[in-house]
């Protein structure tokens, strides 16, 4: 196969080449990477969107189809499968939806917590953990789940959805009785613990238990708590379908199941564990579904086990996160990151930082080259041991350890107030990782900026995630100092 290119094309670079034989075969311009090749369904698409193109070549001949896709195929960086078109056609055709900033069936918006016919002892405890104003996702949130409507609702990170959820389930527990009423469950044992904590400071006048039922802490001790009588349960999908197949956690009196990032909850990863513990739960149960971002393969897996759920949704387009600077970093070879990196953090006066890379192993191979030039940084991931991650996060919320490097596993809602900047040293391999990585700064309105490094293996991504959030990220300027 050969793709003779037009000289102008070669002078301006072509995306990459592959040899056979003797020949070489050029593939693929810069005017091709609009055009994401795992969306090609057909031959007869791939011949269409070739065709547009070929005005670009001089010669085209011994064409073989199979090394076409597979050309294309190495085009677009690993799990890059974003198409608009057919996410919004699908959003589209699950809510029938005309447009408005919040897909709801529920018209219904209270400007204070007040109006929200709310226990005294439950808003005491809300306003008492820095709550004054309701923001617009609590505004339509609480009350429908309080008065025990399923629900669906989705908003930007940062803006309240823990507490949404917290407070509706504390406003409709019993405390006269001793027994789980409500099971949340969370994707990491971060989050489950941070729930656990609101949960606590918002039911403080309340007298409400909870526990946190998670993987790598002691299951003699949950069984031990949980036997004493808890109201809530959050917990890690593995330990409470150990808990409930161990009947140490009794469904019995479970009234409300909650689901916190709910697109990763509803993920391969997890569904059939979801599954397998909703099977244990009262058939009559209220479910409540949260996320910052609902893809719509998650929205059509919740129609299995909901009632008619109200609906509070915001628009693809509308996923952005406002009062957060964004930025990119042209940085021609991989290896010049560091080197990069460095010299922002030699320049920039910085309160705290999170800094994500999309393994585990460059997590380490960071830190240790941060630390080899005299940077204090912390670093944490799945492989670490539960009680040396509560360790490491403890000393950053506390502001002991100014720069923190991660996986993912921190990118669903963990909340550390103090975070003026995130840095993608590796883009996320989707683009709703995006959103929650970057909300990690400038949460409930505050200032933060992100700043994404981007080499040429990285357009593809870039484009798809300004294209998902319809937003323009901005080459980071000479200034960047004063913008932290």
């Amino acid at each position: 196969m050969y793709f003779w290119p037009n000289p102008r094309l070669e002078e301006d670079g072509v995306v990459g080449q592959m040899k056979r034989g003797g020949g070489r075969t050029w593939f693929l311009s810069s005017e091709l990477r609009g055009v994401d090749p795992r969306s090609f369904g057909t031959l007869r698409s791939i011949n269409q969107a070739l065709n547009r193109f070929f005005t670009h070549f001089f010669l085209l001949s011994d064409l073989c189809w199979n090394q076409v896709v597979s050309v294309m195929a190495g085009m677009a960086p690993e799990g890059s499968q974003y198409d608009h078109r057919q996410y919004d056609a699908k959003m589209d055709e699950l809510l029938g939806t005309d447009g408005e900033e919040f897909f709801t069936s529920y018209d219904e918006v209270y400007d204070s917590f007040d109006a929200m016919g709310l226990q005294e002892n439950l808003l005491r405890g809300i306003y008492a953990y820095g709550f004054e104003k309701p923001s617009a996702i609590q505004q339509r949130g609480i009350v429908p789940f309080c008065k025990g409507l399923d629900v669906i609702q989705q908003a930007q990170s940062g803006t309240g959805k823990t507490a949404t959820f917290c407070s509706g389930i504390l406003q409709q527990l019993d405390y006269n009785i001793v027994e789980c009423q409500a099971l949340v469950l969370a994707p990491t044992r971060e989050l489950a613990q941070q729930i656990e904590k609101v949960m606590r400071a918002l039911g403080d006048y309340l007298g409400v238990k909870v526990h946190a039922c998670v993987g790598g802490t002691s299951v003699r001790e949950d069984q031990r708590i949980l036997s004493s009588g808890v109201h809530v349960v959050v917990g890690t999908p593995g330990r409470v379908f150990d808990m409930l197949r161990r009947q140490s956690l009794r469904p019995d009196y479970i009234k409300m199941f909650v689901l916190d990032e709910a697109d990763e909850m509803l993920s391969r990863g997890f569904k059939d564990q979801i599954y397998d513990i909703f099977q244990l739960l009262p058939p009559k149960i209220q479910v409540g579904v949260f996320s910052a971002t609902m893809p719509p393969e998650a929205l059509e897996i919740t129609r299995k086990f909901m009632n008619k759920p109200v609906r509070i949704l915001v628009k693809r387009d509308e996923l952005t996160l406002e009062g957060i600077k964004q930025f990119y970093v042209n940085v021609e070879k991989e290896e010049w990151k560091l080197e990069t990196l460095c010299d922002l953090y030699e320049t920039l006066a910085i309160t705290q930082s999170v800094i994500f890379v999309n393994t585990r192993r460059k997590v380490d191979w960071l830190t240790d080259k941060m630390r080899s030039r005299d940077h204090t940084v912390s670093a944490t991931h799945g492989d670490m041991d539960q009680n040396t991650r509560d360790i490491i996060m403890r000393e950053f919320r506390s502001g002991s350890s100014r720069v923190l490097i991660t996986t993912d596993l921190l990118a669903r809602g963990i909340d550390v107030q103090q975070v003026s900047l995130v840095i993608n040293y590796d883009l996320p391999t989707q683009p709703e990782n995006y959103l929650h990585r970057i909300g990690r700064s400038g949460r409930f309105g505050r200032k933060g900026v992100a700043i994404n490094f981007v080499t040429k293996d990285d357009d593809r991504m870039l484009f798809d995630i300004q294209k998902f959030y319809n937003v323009v990220i901005e080459e980071l300027p000479a200034n960047v100092a004063d913008l932290l």
